[in-house]
């Protein structure tokens, strides 16, 4: 019965990547000192109602490497858009010109990059707990399938297999780290 067990590692490396998919994520809204789009992606403006993306309520621009524009589409929300910017915590200033709200990317300084390194570090962290929490999953599906029968042998081999890929993962987070700190720390 136990006997045909397969651990379905293609749905557990899928999972995996989406930790990886949004550690990115969660990396590219980090400030580097460079303009990026990406890094307005986690700021919410109360649009109509409800908390809409920025991206949603205009067109988002980077016409320069030290600057972000945001071509808001209704006039009545631009008050809106500069007030979340401004509650983000990306320690940007908004500048308006109509319905142009200009983003100037200031230099960071020493204090504020070990700042960033540390928060970088924690998102990594987070994903490393996502990855580990998907390895004890699998891991829970092999001590089931050895209760139902499956032989000691097949057990070790699919428990390695997990741990190959966990380490694999958590080796991909940590080259991810290293490089998103080294890009914080380029002055």
């Amino acid at each position: 019965m136990a006997d045909d067990f397969e651990l379905d590692t293609d749905d557990l490396q899928r999972r995996m990547d989406g930790a990886i998919a949004s550690l990115r994520t969660e990396f590219a809204s980090l400030r580097t000192g460079r303009a990026s789009a990406s890094m307005l992606e986690p700021v919410m403006v109360d649009a109509y109602g409800s908390p809409t993306p920025i991206n949603q309520v205009g067109t988002v621009n980077v016409p320069e490497p030290r600057m972000v524009t945001i071509n808001v589409w209704d006039k009545a929300l631009v008050g809106k858009v500069e007030k979340a910017i401004r509650e983000s915590g990306l320690g940007i200033n908004p500048q308006l010109n109509g319905t142009i709200i200009m983003l100037p990317i200031p230099e960071l300084n020493e204090e504020r990059r070990t700042q960033l390194t540390k928060v970088a570090g924690q998102y990594a962290e987070h994903a490393r707990v996502a990855i580990r929490n998907l390895r004890r999953d699998g891991m829970d599906q092999i001590k089931k399938a050895k209760n139902d029968g499956l032989s000691e042998d097949d057990q070790k081999f699919w428990e390695q297999e997990v741990q190959e890929l966990t380490d694999r993962y958590i080796k991909l987070v940590d080259q991810q780290l290293e490089t998103k700190q080294a890009e914080i720390m380029q002055v």
